[in-house]
C-alpha cells in the first residue's frame, strides 16, 4: 500500500447502483461505502478530473435488469464536458464502451477505480486500465463486495472484507493500494505534450 496516493485526472466509479448499496442484497458497510464515494466525486469534480460512472446492464431478471429500480445509479451524475454515464454488459468497464476513448481524448494519464464488485466489475476495470497504460490508484475503502457463500468440499464462506482485500492484493503489485479513500488527490487534465499519445 501506497501512503499518499498520486494525483488523478479521472474517477472510474463502478457500478454505484440501487440494487449493490440498497435494500437486503446491499454489499456490507454500503452506507460507508457510499459516503467515501460521494467524496471523492465530489472532490474530482471540484480539481476538474474527469468523473465516469459505470452502470452494469444486467441480464433480465437479474437486480440490475436495464430500467428497472435496482439498475439505476445511486449517487446523484451531474453530465456535462467533464462528467459521463457509460453503460456496459461486461464486468470490464473498457469492454465494448467508449471508456477508453473519453478517457484518451481527455489526456488522462491517471485513475481512480472504486464501486462495485471488488473482485468482479473493479479488478476487470483495474486490470485493464493498467494493461493500457494508466496509472491506477485504488483506494481499500471505497470499493466492496459480497460475501462468497461457502461450498462444500471447497471452502467455508468467505466474508466481503477478505474478498475485496485479495482482489486488490491480486493487482497491488501494478496499482497504487490506498487505505483511505480521503487519500485520493485529483488534478483536472492538462493538454498532451506535442507528439505524445496518451493510452
Amino acid at each position: 500500500m501506497t501512503d499518499i496516493a498520486p494525483p488523478c485526472q479521472a474517477l472510474l466509479v463502478v457500478d454505484v447502483q440501487k440494487a449493490g448499496v440498497t435494500g437486503g442484497r446491499a454489499v456490507p458497510g454500503a452506507a460507508g461505502l457510499l459516503e467515501r464515494t460521494a467524496d471523492l466525486i465530489a472532490r474530482a469534480r471540484r480539481s476538474g478530473a474527469l468523473v465516469v460512472h459505470l452502470q452494469n446492464d444486467g441480464a433480465p431478471g437479474s437486480g440490475d435488469e436495464p430500467h428497472t429500480p435496482g439498475w439505476a445509479l445511486h449517487l446523484p451524475v451531474e453530465t456535462g464536458p467533464t462528467e459521463f454515464v457509460i453503460r456496459k454488459t461486461r464486468d470490464d468497464g473498457f469492454a465494448e464502451t467508449s471508456l477508453g476513448s473519453v478517457l484518451s481524448a481527455a489526456g488522462v494519464g491517471a485513475v481512480t477505480v472504486c464501486g462495485l464488485m471488488s473482485e468482479i466489475c473493479v479488478q476487470a476495470t483495474a486490470r485493464t486500465a493498467l494493461a493500457l497504460g494508466y496509472r491506477v490508484v485504488l483506494p481499500h475503502d471505497a470499493h466492496a463486495t459480497q460475501d462468497i457463500p461457502a461450498a462444500p468440499g471447497i471452502s467455508e464462506s468467505v466474508p466481503a472484507a477478505v474478498v475485496s482485500r485479495v482482489a486488490a492484493w491480486a493487482i497491488s503489485a501494478d496499482a497504487d493500494v490506498t487505505a483511505r479513500a480521503a487519500e485520493v488527490t485529483f488534478a483536472a487534465p492538462g493538454p498532451l505534450p506535442r507528439g505524445s499519445k496518451s493510452s
